[in-house]
């Protein structure tokens, strides 16, 4: 295998703090069928975890949807106490109505709403810090910008609870994705450390923001980083183009993820340890600029799917 002169820079700083490696772990899967309810496993939930932490994977990403509660729940069970340098970043500000609203199916988006008023807000951080049994949350993200409501005032709470101690950086997260015009926005309202969108290396269309985190010193965190699944199937393309490297099609991708900008901080969720150790390996595999550019043409022609929003509906992460 071929290998690049530089390898990509394997942590990221976010402004005063703190310094995280870019390949972390998203938590959504670990919790019931539809991310509702208590995992069927907890032993093995919490196993998939308490592995993430021995393998240096020291950012773990959750929100307090997913289950609703019981993730974070989770988390606190099978960490705490935690591990010195360890950032839980957990997300707030989005409506759950059972477990079939996000399931992917034909003709149909999946359910989501927005819920941005600031007094809903305050109480979801509160929650959150209760449910990870945490006295500050080191990322708290804005779910999802409730068009209804004011960005000033769904931003303005969380600054708030910054001033107050308990929230040390603020983020926004994208169904599907947060707009440069946004962004900017909210930048005029108060400090931003991280965006969420879905990005892939077949879906790129979320290009500009990503350009312009970098620009900022902002941490770009890709959802649905292997489109859904849909890229590393067995007839995935990047399951075909893997097989010339002697990898997995999943490491590839998250692998092109790290190399593609030095903001980026990925969440590639499982509920497999074996699974996780070979996502982890990703952080290795190294090719030359020409391989990867046969690769991104390669990519090019796929069409993962994406989730198509409406006025009250969109994707969802």
């Amino acid at each position: 295998m071929s290998t690049s002169i530089q390898s990509p820079n394997p942590s990221f700083t976010f402004a005063d703090g703190p310094c995280v490696r870019r390949l972390g772990f998203g938590a959504m899967h670990l919790t019931g069928p539809g991310m509702w309810g208590p995992p069927s496993d907890p032993d093995n939930a919490a196993a998939v975890l308490r592995r993430a932490v021995e393998l240096g994977i020291d950012f773990i990403d959750t929100a307090d949807s997913y289950g609703p509660g019981y993730n974070e729940e989770l988390i606190r069970t099978a960490l705490s106490p935690y591990q010195e340098g360890l950032v839980i970043a957990t997300k707030g500000g989005m409506l759950r109505s059972g477990p079939g609203d996000w399931i992917r199916g034909e003709n149909r988006s999946p359910y989501i709403v927005a819920l941005g008023r600031p007094e809903y807000l305050r109480q979801q951080v509160e929650v959150s810090l209760l449910r990870l049994g945490l006295d500050r949350i080191d990322l708290y993200m804005l779910h999802r910008i409730d068009e209804t409501v004011p960005l000033e005032d769904q931003l303005g709470v969380l600054a708030d609870m910054r001033r107050e101690g308990k929230i040390r950086h603020v983020g926004l997260s994208g169904q599907p994705e947060v707009t440069v015009e946004q962004l900017d926005q909210a930048r005029r309202i108060t400090k931003i450390a991280a965006v969420e969108n879905l990005y892939n290396i077949a879906d790129r269309s979320g290009e500009d923001v990503l350009d312009y985190a970098e620009r900022h010193g902002i941490a770009f965190i890709p959802w649905f980083p292997l489109g859904h699944g849909d890229l590393v199937g067995p007839d995935g393309i990047l399951t075909e183009a893997a097989a010339r490297y002697g990898v997995t099609g999943a490491q590839l991708g998250l692998a092109w993820l790290l190399h593609r900008s030095p903001n980026t901080l990925l969440i590639p969720g499982t509920t497999s340890v074996a699974h996780l150790e070979e996502n982890t390996e990703a952080a290795g595999l190294q090719l030359d600029d020409n391989q990867w550019r046969e690769i991104e043409q390669l990519c090019a022609k796929a069409t993962p799917w994406r989730p198509t929003a409406s006025h009250d509906q969109a994707g969802a992460r």
